[in-house]
């Protein structure tokens, strides 16, 4: 496994790890408005990260279709939408079932559901990166070690508050930093894993590189539309989350142009 590869399974989960250990610097918790900061910033990486890491390389990687060049990657896309479709369906809101937990294994189903809500959404992220190295290792001329990086680098990001967010309310409630901090870096490594095993079975993926791509996208897609707009919208009215998805959306769009 060659530093690039290596790079690419590292960055992304140190960004939970570095997200989670917030709770050993901020005492109070995040408040209100740097949730909904943080989900929105988390959005605008994703939506961007789909659209410019994602979607973008798969219609290049069948313009021999012509006009026909974005099929696979509506397929796809609908695929990666429905795959996380039944997933919710089968493991319906978990972070909602949580808040509603009672009685004396309330703390327990909390903890364990928020950790495993996460998990469930790291998914696609570990899938986006492992095929676009995947198709890197392959030789595939419409993604470079440049723009793997970049899409790396921007689930990092995406990757750092929603360790905090795990982590900071865990704290709070279990009054236990260290135990908190495991949590967050566990919900995360679920990452590497995926990014590994889809790397390694690489020389079977590519002939279906294009449709893959864009399965990423539409899971990464379902989490943004599904879970953090809604989070970053609830409550009293604010701005502050549609800013911010403007923010990481700029940065991780400026990131995959800079480098690719």
């Amino acid at each position: 496994m060659n530093m690039e590869v290596l790079m690419g399974l590292i960055i992304p989960f140190a960004g939970t790890a570095l997200g989670s250990a917030c709770v050993f610097f901020l005492k109070n918790g995040l408040g209100i408005k740097v949730q909904k900061a943080l989900g929105g910033f988390a959005s605008g990486v994703m939506v961007a990260a789909s659209i410019w890491s994602l979607i973008i390389p798969a219609m290049d990687q069948s313009e021999g279709l012509g006009k026909l060049s974005f099929l696979p990657a509506g397929i796809g896309f609908w695929l990666g939408i429905i795959f996380l479709l039944v997933l919710d369906s089968a493991i319906p809101h978990l972070h909602m079932n949580a808040e509603k937990a009672e009685g004396p294994q309330a703390h327990l189903k909390k903890t364990t559901m928020l950790v495993l809500a996460v998990t469930l959404h790291n998914i696609p992220e570990g899938m986006a990166v492992g095929v676009v190295y995947a198709g890197y290792i392959s030789g595939n001329a419409a993604i470079s070690a440049s723009g793997a990086l970049a899409l790396a680098l921007g689930i990092a990001i995406q990757n750092f508050p929603e360790g905090a967010i795990i982590s900071m309310p865990l704290a709070a409630e279990e009054k236990n930093k260290g135990k908190a901090f495991l949590y967050g870096v566990l919900s995360g490594a679920v990452e590497p894993v995926g990014t590994l095993l889809t790397i390694l079975a690489a020389g079977l993926i590519v002939p279906a590189m294009p449709y893959l791509l864009s399965f990423a996208a539409g899971a990464m897609m379902y989490v943004v539309v599904e879970e953090l707009i809604p989070e970053m919208s609830e409550g009293e009215h604010s701005n502050v989350g549609v800013v911010m998805f403007a923010v990481g959306f700029t940065l991780m769009m400026a990131l995959d142009v800079a480098l690719g």
